[in-house]
């Protein structure tokens, strides 16, 4: 890296990094969970699963909006310097960090299934949606502005997972074609070759 630079990681990306991972784990895990009868019954496991999905969701998307906005609206341009890191690179990075999260997660899923069935896998499938949803949001916010949204990768932390946590000071921008990945942390659709 060149003096002075740093490296950076897009923040839709980060966000929607745990996404696919969190959904098919619970999907997973529900599917499991429905396969048995359970203290209250498959019929309020799923109904309490169906209501602990929606809070998730809800929960998800609206945590911290105020910071991700704030920092988006003071972003600074990222220096010729800074090195932009791949996608592919930034979700390896932050599924690495969570790993045994996800793991006790999801056993804890399944774990659940004995108490109240599919329940535990539809709130961790919730919480993917969720994740999802706000990423297509910090999209918007992207697409609004016309430019794309960076964090400092050793602002990350530990887990190279939090793109708002109290380590991150701000964001760097970029223009609306760098990266590899589109607004909202999507790959980016290369135009087909004729």
């Amino acid at each position: 890296m060149a003096r002075g630079g740093h490296g950076l990681a897009r923040v839709a990306v980060v966000v929607r990094a745990g996404a696919a991972p969190l959904w098919w784990l619970g999907v997973l895990a529900a599917g499991v969970g429905v396969c048995v009868p359970g203290l209250t019954g498959r019929r309020i496991g799923v109904t309490a699963g169906a209501a602990l999905f929606v809070v998730a969701v809800a929960v998800v998307v609206y945590a911290r909006r105020k910071r991700y906005a704030a920092l988006a609206r003071s972003a600074a341009r990222a220096g010729k310097h800074d090195v932009l890191q791949d996608r592919a690179v930034t979700a390896r990075n932050w599924r690495r960090g969570h790993r045994w999260w996800l793991l006790l997660a999801f056993l804890a899923a399944v774990g659940s299934a004995f108490a109240a069935p599919a329940a535990g896998g539809m709130l961790l499938a919730g919480c993917g949606a969720g994740l999802w949803l706000k990423a297509a949001w910090v999209g918007r916010l992207e697409r609004d502005a016309d430019v794309l949204l960076w964090v400092r990768v050793d602002w990350l932390g530990r887990n190279a997972g939090s793109a708002v946590g109290k380590a991150v000071k701000g964001y760097r921008s970029t223009g609306i074609a760098a990266g590899d990945a589109a607004p909202g942390g999507a790959p980016r659709k290369t135009p087909a070759l004729v």
